[in-house]
Order: structure tokens, then sequence, then C-alpha cells
């Protein structure tokens, strides 16, 4: 008979309660239903967020036993282990700063910084602290996106020619659409380059490799929407007669890539779109990669479903949808069988079982900081490429998850 393990509780404090603040507590409550062999109590202590409200949702349904309106509170207890950082793009770099030197480990979402200088700026941080960081990109974790990287790793789709990675979504495609902070350059820095471009590059790399060059183009489909007063809203909202801004960043980028000599795809080269603008798909998060012996192809909107070709002499050539199923990654731990589908809540909770089994000293599969400057890196080089109409080098860092097997 296994005796399971004694359970270690690991403090947690939550900076800004918005959905996906929200969905960071949800995904620390579920850790010990979903994975109860890791003997890892998540036991939330406080919560931060500069609308009363939202401090009083955490406390009375999240269940955080503390509130407060100042971060630095959450950084100071002392009774805090790890960390989420879940606020607006522009706080970023300062809290994560804050959370490195005050020694706790934390989850953050991207994009970590306005660009690869703020980005990095934490990553040196995070490493002169010794902590352990895990980034927001929740995608990688579809049981269908392992099965898709191992099919990679194992060579069985022969040596990879190309690659074809998409975000589209329509969040901005109404043109009332709220200029919230996401419009704001100085606010969120780049627009859809360091909202979805990013998720589609982190996608190329974790199953494919290294990127090594880019060149891109970039374009803002809507110049002007009605203004939104902070912290009164999302970028949902929609606003008829108001008050017209200035749109400050890109609506749409689109770059040609080659993946680096390091890359499983070593020699392959792609093409990666984003748009938040797109009428018609929501969330149409797609990577297509394909090789001398086969191809694959993955879409977050039917994420566990994964189109896989083996072999160049079929009779009858095409694509089998395989299923999602115990057999791929973290599957067994939601579902019994195939057939049954995971969501997008259940990415966040492997997410931070990643992140809290290398909290306590286990294997780090977890996205890390140096990820965060990968991506950042290929953003940065993308909006320089977009100015010049040049190819840019990208430099292959050293600590990503990106060329693990």
């Amino acid at each position: 008979m296994t005796t399971a393990p004694a359970p270690r509780t690991i403090g947690v404090g939550l900076i800004s309660i918005g959905w996906m603040g929200k969905l960071h507590a949800r995904a620390y409550t579920a850790l010990p239903y979903v994975y109860p062999e890791l003997g890892i109590e998540p036991k939330l202590v406080i919560a931060a967020d500069t609308e009363p409200s939202r401090v009083k949702f955490a406390q009375d349904v999240l269940g955080f036993a503390e509130g407060t309106a100042d971060y630095r509170e959450v950084l100071a207890h002392p009774d805090v282990d790890v960390v989420s950082i879940c606020a607006p793009n522009f706080l970023h770099a300062e809290i994560g700063i804050a959370a490195a030197k005050a020694g706790k480990h934390f989850w953050i979402e991207k994009p970590v910084g306005r660009g690869y200088e703020e980005t990095a700026a934490v990553r040196d941080a995070a490493v002169e602290a010794g902590v352990v960081t895990t980034i927001g990109y929740n995608y990688r974790h579809a049981p269908a996106v392992e099965h898709a990287r191992r099919l990679v790793a194992e060579g069985k789709l022969g040596r990879i020619t190309n690659v074809r990675a998409s975000f589209f979504s329509g969040y901005a495609s109404e043109p009332n659409g709220a200029l919230s902070w996401r419009f704001d350059r100085k606010l969120a820095g780049t627009g859809v380059l360091a909202d979805l471009f990013s998720h589609a590059t982190d996608l190329c790399q974790y199953v494919v490799g290294p990127i090594a060059e880019v060149t891109a183009l970039t374009s803002t489909v809507y110049a002007q929407r009605p203004k939104l007063a902070m912290g009164t809203g999302t970028h949902f909202a929609v606003i008829e007669n108001g008050e017209m801004g200035d749109v400050e960043n890109e609506d749409y980028a689109a770059a040609l890539v080659r993946f680096g000599p390091s890359a499983r795809g070593a020699g392959a080269v792609g093409t990666v779109e984003a748009s938040r603008v797109a009428v018609g798909p929501e969330c149409g998060y797609r990577i297509e990669v394909y090789g001398t012996e086969g191809s694959l192809m993955w879409d977050f909107e039917r994420m566990n479903e994964l189109k896989v070709c083996l072999g160049r002499s079929n009779d009858e050539q095409g694509y089998t949808t395989v299923n999602a199923s115990p057999k791929y990654g973290d599957y067994s731990h939601f579902q019994p069988g195939p057939g049954n589908s995971m969501g997008f809540d259940d990415l966040k909770v492997i997410e931070a079982k990643k992140f809290l089994v290398a909290v306590t000293g286990g294997v780090q599969e977890n996205s890390n900081i140096h990820d965060a400057a990968s991506a950042a890196a290929l953003v940065t080089a993308a909006e320089v490429s977009a100015g010049t109409g040049q190819w840019q080098k990208v430099e292959d860092l050293d600590g990503t998850t990106a060329a693990r097997v």
C-alpha cells in the first residue's frame, strides 16, 4: 500500500484580482484535488487590488485570509511563499523585480515587461535572488500540444521543414470597443505583438525549438477608439458615442521566421501571424508543423484534438484526428478516458502544478523567466524589423525550456 506524502503547505499571495487573478486562485485551490499525490497544499494568504470590491471578493469568495490595497504588503507577508502577479502589463516589471528582491517565487502573466529591456531586468533580478519563476504560457500545457511536441522530438515527422502558427482573436474587432490600457503604448508596450504574437512564438519554440531570425510587418486597423477610464471595464467593453482617443500600438502582426541550429527543427522556416481584430475566430490559436515524413495541426478552438499524418506512402493520404487521452500530458488527472474535453481553466491548473512542483524542489517542467526573455526578444526583433524592413537576428537565450525534449 502506497502512503500519500504528508501535505506541504505553500502560502500564496495574489496581486490583482481581475479575471486572470481569479483564475490563478482557482488553480491553486484545485491543486490538491487534481494532484493529491503531490502532497502540496496551497494556502490562500493575502490578495491585493486597488479596487476595494475586488479585495472583498478575494476574501469572501476566493477564500484569501487577508486583503490589501498595497501589493507591497503581499510581498512583505511572512506567510507568503509564492506570489501570482496578474496586474496590467505596465506594472509587471516593477512588481516582478520587487517580488524577486523580497525572495518570493512568482508566477507572472505575460508579457513580463514592455519590451526586452524590462523583461531582462526582471530575469536578472530573479536569477540573482534564486527564486523560481513561471510564466503564463498556458497553451503549451494542452495534452494535444504535449503529444505534438513528443512526435517532433522523436522524429516521427522526419526532418522539420516548415511551420505555420497564428493567433487570431476578435476581442478588438468592434470599432467601438473601449480604448483600454491595452491600446496605450506607455501602459501596454506593443499591442498584438506582446499580447498574442508572443503566445504563438512560444508555442513554436516549445514544440519545434528556438527561433533565430525574424522579419515582420504590422498594421493598426482601427486608429481610434472610445476612451475608457482605468479600472472601470475591460477591453471587451463597447462604448457608443464616446470621446475618441488614439490607438498607439498595432492590431495585426505577421512574420517570417528561421529556426536556429539548436532547434529540433534546425534549418526549418515558417510564418507567424497574430490579430486582435479578426472577424470570425474568437480564439483561433493554431500551429501546423510539416516534416519530410509527416505533419500535424492543432487549433485551440478544438484543443482536445490533434490532426496527424505520418508517412508519405499511404494509399489514402490525409489526416487522422487523434483525441487527447490519458496517454498525453496531464490529461489523466482531469478526465478518465478519450473524448472527454478539457478546457482553458484546466491548463492554468497544470501551470500551477508545474510551478509549485518546481518551487518544492521537484522536476522543473515549468516555463520560466528565460522563456519570457526569449519571447520579449522575439517581439522586440519583430517590432524593429517592421520599422526597418530588415531581418533581425534573435539570440538563443540560455535557460529556456524551448530546446528541452
